[in-house]
């Protein structure tokens, strides 16, 4: 791990000071005065304990306050999490959790997120699994950090859980109503109540649904619209005060045309694009006007069924959680964003299958010590299927581009000719393209212990382990029709100068009559031509090779590569805990994480250059392995583990008028597993080490009875401290993209009593990020982002239970980029995703009952 420098110990250091001295500036000690703050119950340890007591990184949104602040699903949440930062990308079912700048996992179904997500205790293996509109809260907490001691190989950055509430023996409920701008409307209610002494239930459903603000001026339709619903039931069994049961059953689905994508620059290709009638808007990244051919597809269904049973016993408690999830995506995109038809086709259905199983026991030995015994298993089948194909335009296309690169207009048609092939109809021929079949089965066990030792009245030491064994098989197979994409080039200048040099055709039988010929014919075969290098002396084909955009691929498994990952690591806690007094807490504490190896299942997967001579010896053709375009030829099928540590101390403090939580840590993570799009798949390899150093900072305060204040900061400082091969070359010692330096979230509420028992609130937040560069492979001149978000909320309370609210969101109508990445098929093109413009709208609310 890297050591603290100088320079960033002064201002952690110096931050430290500050954050304290405020922190007890702002919330003073007032024996007599009533407290203001809830005590707040998380379950970050597994176990319950305050928010004061939890010797953890953690930030906790409860229901109040996503109810004010109008947070309407999982990607709100950053608003008031600033060390969180939520990315939707091309489609719906692809969005990114970043904790402390680490994180990964959307667009390729063969990597799980390095951030957790759980839903009342439910692993969701995919981000899309965790999107819905958020049901009946009740919290959600934010652990930074790795967590792999108690949640095993799905957190190794950290760990995003929803809590929603359990049924309840009275009855009551909600029913509420939301409409906004874009023709926004959300639906949504629940009940619950006892359906005898023993056993309750509960139901919520919602609805949500909203024009697009992106206008397709191809057709005139709408994009980056929403159409999202979802319903939920569960059963709780309280048959005595030592047992319980809890059932849940949900469904989710989205179906959406997303997401809206802006020109960033139009590169060389533009002029191609509108040679053959297509169209864009150039250079404007916030212009929210797309051309695109047809509707993108974005189809996500989300069920599960989950049972939590827990039983008290008088020295022990004995949790288990089982669950069975289903995911289905099926999406289809105009991938090239241009009202040119390049792109006829850009099709995925993935389906996942899960199943975990988690055993807790937990135990106290008196004052001496508590200790939590865990056991979980995870079993997941993933099928992806995923098809690429040309459209109508895209021959002719090629054909401008090779023209623009000083080539015949009849280039390919006079390459078909001379290759014996149909004239006209076989290279870039629409509808061909590739498909790929992948397949992986996932197995994972984990066994973890926790131990809380009591030093003394006010010491604790934690000690804690996990053991996890992950298994893979993964297997992926490419059907491809793209002739062109298929040729060798060096063979085809080899074949072509020696017809030339001999006047005979290149058969075996006639190469091994004439060597000296073939020799001169070999030389000129893997030479390009310049203005100095003129034909015959050169192989004019290999100026084509840069329109082979769909490589065939080498299926796996294979005589060499048997597509198998066998993982096994010990993750493990050491934390010491003191309270300096009833009221202010410190903690230190060493931590490790694991996250198992991914597999690349895009159409960018190759074979790793490692296995070449293995590969050959078994006799298996290595597409496009020659001399020219070699390199090409090998990547990457997988990357390896991430692993994960961290070293932080934390100080917490509660009062009557306020809290505050200050966190200073060094965090790195060795192999992150890199994804970065490619142009029609995705790069994955591992960073050989990656980290953090930062501070964090939350405070709450009420400074009179009736107006709360939040302030939240979070400084970091990433360094690719070793990352020789990744997508754009070496980066070992830049800063990793998309990562804020500074990120500060304010927000305050304000609540008064109104006549005759009614109630109102005013409620207001503001997130800053400090300017970053967006991604590795799109120039920072192009892709970066600063972000200033105002959020804003008023309502009112009748004593009956009615509520009106108006609200806002982004109201500067701050602009900037969410995510960017180099244009499919156009080289020196690069397009953006525009963050959400600025949205506002009314609520009515009715609660009943409780």
């Amino acid at each position: 791990m890297r050591n603290f420098k100088g320079l960033r110990r002064s201002a952690i250091g110096s931050a430290l000071t500050f954050g304290a001295l405020l922190s007890v500036a702002t919330n003073p000690i007032h024996a007599q005065e009533e407290a203001f703050l809830e005590e707040i119950v998380v379950t970050a340890s597994k176990r319950e304990q305050t928010l004061q007591e939890v010797p953890i990184a953690v930030s906790v949104t409860d229901a109040d306050t996503v109810e004010k602040a109008v947070i309407l699903d999982v990607l709100d949440l950053q608003t008031v999490v600033p060390s969180l930062r939520v990315t939707q990308l091309q489609s719906s079912a692809n969005t990114n959790f970043l904790i402390r700048g680490f994180g990964n996992g959307a667009n390729n179904p063969g990597i799980e997120p390095s951030v957790g997500v759980f839903i009342d205790g439910v692993y969701r293996s995919r981000s899309a699994s965790a999107l819905s509109d958020l049901p009946n809260l009740e919290r959600v907490e934010v652990l930074r950090g790795p967590q792999s001691t108690l949640f095993g190989k799905n957190a190794s950055a950290g760990v995003i859980s929803v809590v929603t509430q359990a049924p309840q023996f009275e009855t009551g409920g909600s029913f509420e109503v939301l409409a906004g701008n874009f023709g926004s409307t959300v639906v949504r209610g629940n009940v619950t109540g006892g359906l005898s002494d023993t056993v309750a239930a509960s139901f919520s459903a919602n609805y949500n649904t909203r024009d697009g603000y992106f206008d397709n001026l191809q057709d005139g339709s709408e994009v980056n619209g929403r159409e999202r619903f979802g319903v939920r039931g569960q059963l709780l069994f309280q048959p005595s005060d030592t047992f319980s049961a809890r059932i849940i059953a949900d469904f989710d689905e989205i179906d959406e045309n997303c997401c809206g994508t802006t020109n960033l620059q139009d590169g060389p290709t533009g002029d191609a694009v509108r040679a053959v009638g297509g169209n864009l808007v150039p250079n404007d990244p916030f212009s929210f006007d797309t051309f695109l051919n047809f509707d993108t597809t974005n189809v996500i269904e989300n069920s599960g069924l989950s049972a939590q049973l827990d039983w008290d016993f008088d020295s022990f408690s004995i949790t288990s959680i089982t669950a069975f999830r289903n995911q289905t995506t099926e999406a289809n995109a105009d991938s090239d964003f241009t009202g040119a038809d390049l792109i006829g086709r850009n099709f995925e259905n993935r389906d996942i299958d899960t199943f975990s199983q988690e055993l807790r026991l937990t135990t106290s030995f008196g004052d001496a010590a508590d200790a939590l015994f865990g056991l979980y298993y995870f079993n997941e089948d993933v099928a992806y299927d995923t098809e690429i194909l040309y459209g109508a335009d895209f021959r002719n296309y090629g054909t401008a581009l090779a023209i623009g690169a000083g080539a015949s207009p009849t280039t390919f048609s006079d390459l078909e000719a001379a290759l014996g092939l149909p004239v006209g109809t076989t290279f870039f021929a629409e509808g061909a393209g590739a498909a790929e079949t992948a397949r992986q089965d996932d197995e994972a066990i984990s066994i973890f212990a926790n131990f809380d030792f009591y030093l003394s009245d006010r010491a604790t030491l934690t000690l804690g382990a996990n053991y996890t064994q992950n298994d893979k098989e993964v297997s992926v197979s490419q059907n491809n029709t793209d002739v062109f994409s298929g040729l060798d080039f060096v063979q085809v200048g080899f074949g072509g100068a020696f017809a030339a040099l001999t006047g005979l055709p290149p058969t075996p039988e006639n190469i091994a009559a004439n060597p000296a010929a073939a020799g001169q014919a070999q030389a000129i075969s893997v030479t390009a031509c310049s203005a100095a290098n003129p034909p015959p002396a050169c192989n004019e084909t290999l100026a084509l090779i840069p329109f082979q955009f769909l490589p065939p691929f080498l299926n796996y498994p294979n005589a060499v590569e048997d597509g198998v990952s066998e993982d096994t690591e010990t993750t493990y806690t050491v934390r010491f805990a003191y309270d300096l007094t009833d009221s202010l807490n410190f903690y230190l504490s060493y931590g490790t994480g694991f996250k198992a190896t991914s597999w690349n299942l895009s159409r960018d997967a190759r074979p790793f250059i490692t296995d070449e001579a293995a590969l050959i010896a078994a006799g298996i053709t290595i597409p496009n392995n020659n001399p020219v375009t070699r390199d090409a030829a090998f990547g990457t099928r997988f990357a390896g583990p991430e692993e994960t540590e961290v070293i932080e101390a934390g100080l917490k403090g509660q009062f009557d008028r306020g809290s505050f939580a200050f966190t200073i840590f060094d965090q790195s993570i060795e192999g992150f597993q890199s994804n970065v799009f490619t142009g029609t798949g995705f790069n994955l390899v591992n960073a050989g080490e990656q980290s953090v150093v930062g501070a964090e900072f939350e405070s709450t305060w009420f400074p009179t009875d009736n107006l709360q204040l939040n302030w939240a900061l979070t400084y970091l400082d990433p360094e690719y401290d070793e990352f020789r091969e990744s997508s754009v070359g070496d980066l070992t010692g830049t800063t990793p993209p998309g990562i804020h330096e500074i990120s500060t979230s304010i927000s305050g509420t304000y609540t008064w009593d109104l006549a005759s028992g009614w109630t109102a609130f005013v409620r207001g937040d503001y997130l800053y990020e400090d300017e970053v560069a967006i991604v590795e492979n799109v120039p920072a001149a192009l892709a970066s982002r600063e972000v200033s978000l105002l959020n804003a909320s008023f309502g009112f309370s009748s004593p009956n239970g009615w509520n009106f609210g108006v609200w806002g969101r982004n109201l500067t109508d701050d602009q900037f980029l969410q995510s960017a990445f180099p244009t499919v098929a156009q080289a020196g093109s690069f397009n953006g995703y525009p963050n959400q413009p600025r949205t506002f709208g009314i609520s009515l609310r009715k609660d009943f009952g409780l």
